[in-house]
């Protein structure tokens, strides 16, 4: 929807409805007619730390209204290649998956049905959390896509066995995801310092066949060579927690860590991802915009990430078709 103007709209950052990237509002979820839609998770019901990312989705969208899809696509002038075409790619944005004040099991279930909807079209689906136990309705509203592995960018493992009964909770959703028959391994990045994961979690999660690498391991060995030792499977969902990111970079998270990736790093690891194997979902939590500076830094480098992958992920189809 263009903003009123007497002249040719232009569509300026602090004009218009703030959805992601300035994209056209979905309002109808079961008629999408586009390639990639966005869908709001505010939800923080399940976090054992620092509330505020129920907040997330708006933080995100917000921070991402500098920037926008056009026609011809955004010129790289590092890789000289021109990303997110809009005659090539539809963005939508569908709104939020309702949040029920005081109910987990029905805001779950709200965001995977929500999240099976858009897939049974044929569209891929970016969530922006809320906690990461968004994660597992996520992934199980994707079982329509079939097998696939899980990229898991994140400082924490989430593989904690369940609190007093309570399996479902934003230190849990990687060990209930594995449990899923269509999930296969999980490559885990940025995994590092004091978590809520045990040595048994670790070694449960390596027996499932999952990789585990720290930020140091990264950096050390190449994101590359550790793809090609991992070898994902064809498709891979992507989860990505912002504390992955450096503290100093992502202040406005449940648990912020120091030690963390920069964005170089974490831009080289999207750009391998889609060089080794095709994105089927992305869902990218734990922003809290309570926490966040004046200038919202957390919720516009979220927003940079996600278009960062989907620019990586689409130019890599367009290539793989020729």
């Amino acid at each position: 929807m263009d903003n009123f103007s007497l002249q040719k709209p232009l569509n300026m950052a602090p004009t218009g409805i703030a959805t992601f990237a300035k994209t056209d509002l979905a309002p109808d979820i079961y008629n999408l007619n586009a390639d990639i839609a966005v869908l709001g998770a505010p939800f923080d019901l399940a976090i054992q730390g620092r509330t505020g990312c129920r907040l997330g989705p708006r933080g995100i969208r917000l921070g991402s209204t500098r920037f926008t899809y056009k026609k011809g696509g955004t010129y790289d002038s590092e890789r000289k290649e021109f990303y997110m075409d809009t005659d090539k790619w539809k963005v939508v944005d569908c709104g939020d998956a309702d949040y029920i004040p005081g109910d987990l099991t029905g805001t779950m279930a709200n965001l995977r049905e929500a999240v099976r909807i858009i897939q049974s079209q044929g569209t891929m689906p970016v969530v922006l959390g809320g906690d990461c136990a968004v994660d597992f309705p996520v992934l199980q509203g994707l079982e329509g896509i079939g097998n696939f592995d899980i990229i898991h960018i994140d400082a924490h493992l989430d593989w904690t066995k369940p609190l007093d009964g309570q399996k479902y909770f934003n230190g849990s959703p990687m060990r209930n995801a594995a449990a899923l028959p269509y999930v296969g391994r999980i490559l885990h990045l940025g995994i590092r310092g004091i978590g809520s994961s045990g040595p048994e979690d670790f070694a449960e999660a390596r027996e499932h066949g999952d990789g585990i690498y720290s930020v140091r391991d990264v950096r050390k060995k190449g994101i590359e060579a550790i793809l090609e030792e991992f070898k994902p499977a064809e498709k891979a969902v992507l989860c990505f927690d912002i504390d992955a990111m450096d503290a100093v970079y992502a202040p406005a998270t449940g648990s912020p860590m120091f030690g963390g990736f920069n964005y170089d790093d974490a831009v080289d690891i999207l750009e391998a991802i889609a060089r080794h194997t095709e994105l089927a979902g992305m869902v990218l939590t734990e922003v809290a915009p309570p926490f966040d500076d004046v200038g919202g830094t957390t919720g516009y480098l979220a927003a940079r990430l996600i278009s960062d992958m989907l620019g990586f992920a689409t130019k890599a189809r367009e290539k793989k078709q020729g």
